[in-house]
C-alpha cells in the first residue's frame, strides 16, 4: 500500500510547529490518562494476589511492536477490526499502539508532548531531511 499527502504544503512549517507546540501539554495528558486506565484496568497487579507490581520496560516496549505488526498484517489484508468493525484493523491497531506507548510514558513520568515538539522542530531544521538531500546520492529514500 503506497499513500500519498491529500494537501501537500498546505500548511507551514512554522505554522505546523506551533499548532504542536500547543498540543504538546495534551499529548502528555493522553499519555498519563492511557497510564492510569491501565492501572485501574489492574494491569500493574499480580493476578493472582492482586498485590500492585513493576512493569517489565523491555516486555511493555515488545507489546507496543506487536501492535505495530499487527497494524502491518491489517495493512497487508486491508480488513476490518474484529473488535470495531466499521474501523480498518491498522488504523485500530495503530491506536492500541499509541495507547500503550502513552501507558508506558505516563508510568515512567516522561514529557511526551514536549519530547514530541521538540523533535518536530529538530527534523524539520535536519539538513538530510532536505529534499534535495534525499536526491543526492546516499540520500534517504524514505
Amino acid at each position: 500500500m503506497a499513500v500519498a499527502s491529500t494537501t501537500p504544503n498546505a500548511i507551514s512549517t512554522t505554522d505546523c510547529l506551533a499548532r504542536a507546540r500547543e498540543l504538546a501539554p495534551a499529548l502528555t495528558e493522553f499519555s498519563m490518562i492511557c497510564h492510569q486506565l491501565s492501572v485501574n484496568a489492574g494491569w500493574y497487579q499480580d493476578p493472582k494476589t492482586g498485590e500492585m507490581i513493576q512493569r517489565n520496560v523491555p516486555e511493555m516496549l515488545a507489546l507496543i511492536h506487536s501492535e505495530v505488526s499487527e497494524a502491518l498484517e491489517g495493512v497487508r489484508k486491508n480488513k476490518a477490526d474484529d473488535h470495531l468493525p466499521h474501523r480498518l484493523s491498522a488504523e485500530v491497531e495503530i491506536g492500541d499502539a499509541m495507547i500503550r506507548m502513552g501507558d508506558l510514558t505516563g508510568c515512567l513520568g516522561f514529557d511526551l508532548g514536549a519530547a514530541i515538539y521538540e523533535k518536530l522542530v529538530y527534523n524539520a531544521s535536519r539538513l538530510d531531511h532536505t529534499l534535495a538531500a534525499r536526491a543526492a546520492d546516499g540520500g534517504k529514500a524514505f
